[in-house]
């Protein structure tokens, strides 16, 4: 790879924008390319971010030579044709969560990616906050005792509008790919795969679940308590529990800075993990570290455990018997 990873980006909504603040951080990231639906879109985004390429097209940019990765920020029902249309051009690719709408869409990208020998990765940006890196450590030194329980919330109140993104089935609309993708990534990296499923959602005059409680079973027993809105405020928490105490992340947990550890009888220890950026930085950090390693996927955020979160979400919409409109 050259000195520095050149980055497109794919869409200019507000997750792309925050994107683009993240590379901002990172000596070695050159955004040098956007693509739009329009060119008025483009060469506005491109003016923000002094963005030189600007493309009035997604074909235009994933044909573009001076870009080595993109991230695909559109809307979650998009992001199927997105990879195909990236990867078939020979671009690796860091694709926003949830990766698609269902694990069929996710096989298929990942087959595609795999086929091709490119890079591939979700963009499940918590994973890499150090705060998180610290908690993989202190689980994986026994600082709590082996995970027994988890809880996690990732719930909003967002406004009503039939035809916005929270509330659209055609655009994937709810809170499970939205913001329960991430309580349900969480159980995933501590837990694994889950066994057992019991889930309830309410439903709303769209036809998306609005909020949803969660309760995932796995083989040795462990629990993880999850719950997930559109219309709800939660207090946007987790806790992770185990047999000798217990850790709560505090506040907004998927985009953490401190943590307090619960050992059991023992005196609380708050612990603070400060991060710099706006924390995209750090993902876009671990596509460059398996870029230059010659990596195919990180193995902090695989692609199998990608289509297995994707399966999970699968089973608990099926419960509620909700399916979106390309289904």
């Amino acid at each position: 790879m050259s000195e520095q990873i050149r980055w497109g980006i794919l869409g200019t909504g507000n997750i792309a924008r925050k994107f683009a603040q993240g590379l901002q951080a990172l000596e070695d990231a050159a955004l040098v390319a956007v693509g739009s639906r329009s060119q008025e879109s483009a060469d506005r985004f491109g003016d923000q971010f002094q963005v030189p390429r600007r493309h009035a097209s997604y074909e235009e940019l994933v044909a573009d030579p001076e870009v080595d990765v993109i991230y695909i920020a559109t809307p979650h029902s998009l992001h199927k044709e997105n990879m195909r249309l990236c990867l078939e051009a020979g671009k690796a690719v860091l694709c926003e969560k949830p990766f698609t709408i269902n694990a069929r869409e996710a096989r298929e990208a990942i087959e595609l990616a795999r086929t091709r020998g490119l890079f591939l990765m979700e963009a499940m940006w918590t994973r890499y906050i150090p705060l998180m890196v610290e908690l993989r450590r202190m689980l994986a030194d026994g600082v709590i005792g082996p995970v027994r329980m988890i809880t996690a919330d990732f719930g909003y109140r967002a406004r009503f509008n039939p035809q916005s993104r929270a509330f659209d089935p055609a655009l994937g609309g709810g809170g499970l790919l939205d913001v329960g993708v991430y309580p349900i990534s969480l159980a995933s990296m501590i837990l694994g795969t889950p066994d057992r499923i019991a889930s309830l959602a309410e439903i709303g005059q769209t036809g998306v679940d609005e909020q949803a409680g969660m309760v995932l079973g796995y083989p040795g027993g462990e629990l993880a308590v999850l719950h997930t809105a559109v219309r709800t405020t939660t207090p946007q928490e987790a806790t992770i529990m185990g047999t000798d105490g217990w850790i709560r992340i505090h506040p907004r947990w998927w985009i953490p800075d401190t943590m307090t550890i619960h050992p059991a009888g023992g005196e609380p220890q708050t612990i603070q993990v400060p991060f710099t950026g706006n924390g995209y930085n750090y993902e876009a950090a671990e596509v460059h570290r398996c870029l230059r390693a010659g990596l195919l996927e990180s193995e902090i955020m695989p692609l199998d455990e990608t289509l297995a979160i994707m399966e999970t979400m699968d089973r608990i919409r099926a419960q509620w018997g909700m399916k979106y409109p390309m289904e």
